[in-house]
């Protein structure tokens, strides 16, 4: 095949059926809700130690009677010495041992998922590539592959210290030896210059080979070093091929850096994370996945849909909004348990605020200086999508990180009203975009709950991964219709809700 024949089998695949493919890649992001359910759950526990011990009581004087921290160097030293009583309080033997075991889970715990995920991905896209199933091939190859990918990337980090130790070794003894013979530092400089542009190099090669070495796990079903192995033949193979991913990987890679540098001096950052979930890591993987299944003669690819692209986005538009009501009305108890969950997080936030309400205090009004409305309704919309989406397919770790964000979100918004200095004006400025972003919010949060009650009951055996695989692709349609609630709400938010109230109050 010709390299435009990859593109081809690339564009085909993300028009044909999106939804079979793009949650793998959610699920990549929704890893952190999954991941800070530790941290939570430790605060819990931590929480409860301080209570049965009395000294919550001790902690909560403590913070009730701060006073904010001064700008003046010497009176913030007096103010942090003050911190000295509450310090002895939380920094414990138990609680650090907490803590430090609260790191230790975490990592491992992203590092494993990372691993499952990257796997379920490069599996999605290998089906989809030969016209299966993506989703389904997807969760099979994250239970088949995630060991080796996990054994890959050590591999991986292992070659990159390897380089490193080395290089700066020959460097320092070699720059050392130039030193006593020359009396000079420049060589001495010259060495390091030149150890350094060789250790790029090779950190290069090694992520060169490395690229591929996953995709051959999926396609061969390779272990960990006849992968990387099968990687150096594909590239020996088919050299054209694979300067051609690479050549695409570094421009996307670059233009996405370009315009994430140009967006950020507007403050708009979150909309770099969803092009690169959305678009830039499933059309990378796809299209490396393509080269090396061409290699090995097993692409088959689906033919492109018959419409136009913006008759594609019209009707995916139509079905996000589609599937969303009819999720809602299908699932009322699902959406009480999550307004529950909502409204009981509030109440805890606004109780927790109480203990140091009057010492701090949050303005909504120098929160809004500086807002610029086109920019901050893409941001708005951009952030507000991406806790949906974490929080619909987090879900999938059983509903328990769902329900963790839907709590941790009312937590938040209770504990900011309660130290609002102008409560008058916050509810002023909520009220217009508020009446739809937080249903769409609990909408995504009802999502994770669904989607977790599939998983469990996939984990037991009483259904089937292509039921999972459903689930999750239902999902991906709900929040396309959340995305539309959302972006309405970011257009009010940007430019109406902080500037309507402003004569009358």
């Amino acid at each position: 095949m010709t390299l435009s024949d990859f593109v081809a089998a690339v564009v085909a695949v993300f028009r044909r059926r999106p939804g079979d493919l793009l949650p793998m890649y959610v699920l990549a992001i929704a890893i952190t809700g999954i991941v800070r359910v530790v941290p939570f759950a430790a605060i819990a526990i931590a929480t409860l130690y301080l209570a049965t011990t009395g000294r919550l009581d001790t902690v909560r004087t403590a913070v009730a009677d701060l006073e904010p921290p001064p700008t003046d160097p010497e009176a913030f030293d007096a103010w942090a010495s003050g911190l000295e009583p509450l310090f002895d309080q939380i920094l414990t033997p138990p609680l650090l041992a907490l803590a430090a075991v609260t790191v230790v889970v975490s990592i491992v715990l992203f590092v494993l998922l990372s691993a499952a995920v990257a796997a379920g991905q490069l599996a999605a896209c290998y089906g989809r590539l030969r016209s299966d199933r993506g989703l389904v091939a997807g969760l099979a190859g994250a239970r088949r592959y995630w060991l080796r990918f996990l054994g890959l990337f050590v591999l991986e980090v292992g070659c990159w210290s390897l380089v490193l130790v080395v290089v700066g070794i020959g460097a320092a003894l070699l720059a050392g030896a130039v030193s006593l013979a020359t009396g000079s530092g420049v060589g001495p400089a010259l060495v390091a210059l030149f150890a350094g542009l060789l250790a790029v190099v090779l950190l290069v090669a090694v992520r060169a080979l490395f690229a591929f070495a996953p995709v051959a796990i999926v396609v061969d079903d390779a272990g960990v070093f006849g992968a990387v192995r099968r990687a150096g033949g594909f590239v020996r193979a088919r050299p054209v091929a694979a300067i051609f991913y690479y050549v695409v990987a570094f421009l996307a890679f670059v233009g996405l850096a370009t315009i994430a540098g140009l967006l950020s001096l507007v403050d708009v950052v979150a909309l770099e994370s969803l092009l690169s979930v959305l678009v830039l890591f499933p059309v990378l993987d796809l299209l490396k996945t393509a080269v090396y299944c061409d290699y090995r003669g097993r692409l088959r690819p689906p033919d492109p849909p018959a419409r136009s692209l913006r008759g594609q986005l019209r009707s995916g538009l139509r079905r996000g909004w589609a599937e969303m009501t009819t999720f809602v009305r299908a699932t009322p108890g699902t959406h009480a348990l999550v307004v529950a969950l909502g409204v009981l997080g509030f109440w805890i936030g606004w109780a927790a605020a109480g203990s140091v309400a009057g010492g701090f205090e949050t303005s909504i009004a120098a929160r809004l200086e500086g807002w610029l409305p086109p920019a901050m309704a893409v941001e708005l919309f951009g952030n507000n999508w991406l806790v949906a989406l974490t929080t619909a397919y987090a879900g999938i770790a059983l509903a328990v990180p769902a329900i963790v964000s839907v709590l941790f979100n009312g937590v938040a918004l209770g504990f900011t009203a309660r130290l609002e200095v102008a409560p008058l004006e916050l509810a002023a400025f909520v009220v217009p975009h508020g009446v739809i972003e937080i249903p769409a919010i609990l909408v995504a949060g009802a999502l994770g709950v669904s989607v977790g009650g599939t998983a469990w009951r996939t984990w037991r055996g009483h259904v089937g991964v292509p039921v999972l695989a459903d689930a999750l692709e239902r999902a991906f349609w709900v929040l396309v219709g959340v995305a539309v609630l959302l972006a309405i709400a970011a257009v009010i938010e940007g430019f109406v809700s902080p500037y309507y109230y402003r004569p009358f109050l």
